[in-house]
């Protein structure tokens, strides 16, 4: 796996039903290297806290290859790498193969696999169509949130570096198909 591309967003402001929210889900391709801290990526929009950034979310990562699956579903949009609100598009990135725990080498640092990304009705305002949220959580190409365990710069042709397997834990498509659950979708 490599980096294909790096993605900053800005804060935005909304309307949705009426009210207006913050979101730093418009990401777009930067063409220099990005830091990787802690917490978060430099200079990138967290808005809301309770789902983004912080230790176990610090970095949100997406296949390219999972954007094949989704173009035909909205043949009139801009596609864009960073378009799923992604930091990092991936060439090949697989849910089904990472597990939780499993770090790998990137750039300057070394990231640790997390969680799964659930999507919400942000993912629909940024495709101008909610179809998207549904049509996410009908599949596994939720993306990777990753733990910065070594912070450092990563930029776009860097390689992802397995360093440590943990298969004895679930894999990041396995929480995302149990929280489908728990919410009766």
């Amino acid at each position: 796996m490599k980096i294909i591309a790096t993605n900053l967003g800005e804060p935005k402001e909304i309307v949705y039903k009426r009210k207006k929210v913050k979101t730093g889900i418009f990401k777009f391709p930067v063409q220099t290297p990005i830091f990787l801290e802690a917490e978060k990526v430099t200079n990138d929009a967290i808005c809301d806290t309770k789902w983004h950034g912080g230790i176990l979310q610090a970095v949100y990562a997406y296949s390219a290859k999972h954007y094949d699956f989704f173009k035909p579903h909205f043949p009139d949009l801009d596609w864009q790498f960073g378009i799923f609100g992604e930091n990092l598009t991936l060439d090949d990135l697989d849910e089904t193969t990472i597990h939780v725990g499993d770090t790998f080498k990137l750039g300057e640092t070394i990231l640790e696999a997390t969680l799964q990304r659930n999507p919400c009705y942000k993912l629909g305002v940024r495709f101008n169509d909610m179809k998207i949220v549904k049509q996410f959580w009908n599949t596994t190409f939720c993306g990777v949130y990753f733990k910065v365990i070594q912070t450092g710069f990563v930029k776009t042709g860097d390689e992802f570096q397995l360093l440590q397997s943990n298969k004895q834990n679930p894999t990041i498509a396995d929480l995302y198909q149990k929280e489908k659950l728990v919410k009766g979708l």
